[in-house]
């Protein structure tokens, strides 16, 4: 057996699992249109099934990543709630102290720092029950107005598929470049079974 064949077949095979990746991954995304060949249609994995992947992801969010009812219990849990109260309070203190005077020049001449101290005491109290009804009947009334599955659903629809491979070697560019010598090298190491199969039967 001539030596370069011994170099020449794992070499090839090698070439041969690394372009393969590099076909399989393009095949992903091309053709984006459909191509019709010799009675087959053929056409990207993703423009094809787009659609579905949109639909599928869809209901994957909006019923088990980002739920109304999700977010329903964390803006009005109790610890969320206590950290919006120092803001709720402040504009409180700049309504008593300055705006309901504007407002009411007469009851402002009456009101001491006492007073203004009692009723921001009491807004505070009255707002942390309200603050949680308030939010869980907004929450129920945008479920009713927004379908959140239908708008992630097109929003994926409308993605092109340019943009989604840009993103995929954009993010996984190494992880590619691995999958492509690691391909590679399983192609060497079959290319080399092939030549001790040769020198045996030879």
């Amino acid at each position: 057996m001539n030596w370069w064949l011994m170099i020449i077949i794992p070499l090839t095979s090698a070439f041969i699992g690394w372009v393969t990746n590099r076909q399989f991954i393009r095949m992903l995304f091309h053709p984006v249109k459909p191509v019709h060949f010799l009675g087959f249609t053929i056409q990207g994995i993703f423009p094809k099934r787009q659609s579905q992947f949109a639909q599928k992801l869809g209901a994957l969010v909006s019923n088990e990543l980002l739920s109304f009812t999700d977010i329903e219990a964390k803006i009005t849990n109790e610890e969320n709630v206590k950290k919006i109260m120092p803001v709720a309070e402040k504009h409180i203190d700049e309504f008593l102290r300055h705006k309901l005077g504007e407002a009411f020049p007469m009851i402002g001449m009456f009101i001491g720092e006492k007073t203004i101290g009692t009723l921001k005491s009491i807004f505070m109290k009255e707002l942390e029950t309200i603050f949680p009804i308030i939010m869980k009947e907004y929450v129920q009334n945008l479920q009713k107005d927004l379908d959140l599955e239908q708008m992630v659903t097109g929003k994926i629809a409308a993605v092109s598929t340019e943009k989604l491979e840009a993103n995929l070697y954009q993010a996984l560019s190494k992880e590619l470049r691995l999958a492509g010598l690691f391909c590679g090298a399983v192609g060497f190491l079959v290319g080399l079974v092939q030549v001790l199969i040769i020198m045996v039967l030879i």
